[in-house]
């Protein structure tokens, strides 16, 4: 992931590495902060990938990703051996640089 943001991975929390950050609000304004861009989770049951829906191109990318589930804002894979590495690599990518759905900061 550091090679297709060209950041280096920041821990967030004990479990999730996060890559770049952005500016977020809520659609009440209630709530705002920051959060990485893209990140992942090696989680014991999946593997979870943040960040990458919600793009002009996800749908389009996850379709040829490989075997994976998807959740609210998380995409879930058993195995990352079954995935097809270029497309994740190109989807991370996608995601990191779209500035439609957020102000992209380093950090």
């Amino acid at each position: 992931m550091r090679e297709a943001t060209g950041v280096e991975g920041v821990m967030w929390g004990p479990s999730m590495v996060g890559y770049g950050s952005a500016r977020y609000r809520s659609s009440s304004g209630a709530t705002e902060g920051r959060w990485f861009r893209v990140g992942f989770s090696p989680r014991r049951a999946k593997l979870t990938f943040y960040g990458l829906q919600g793009h002009p191109r996800s749908e389009e990318l996850l379709a040829r990703l490989g075997p994976h589930t998807l959740g609210v804002d998380c995409v879930y894979a058993n195995r990352l051996d079954q995935l097809d590495l270029e497309v994740l690599r190109e989807l991370m990518e996608h995601a990191f640089v779209d500035v439609t759905t957020a102000e992209v900061a380093d950090g």
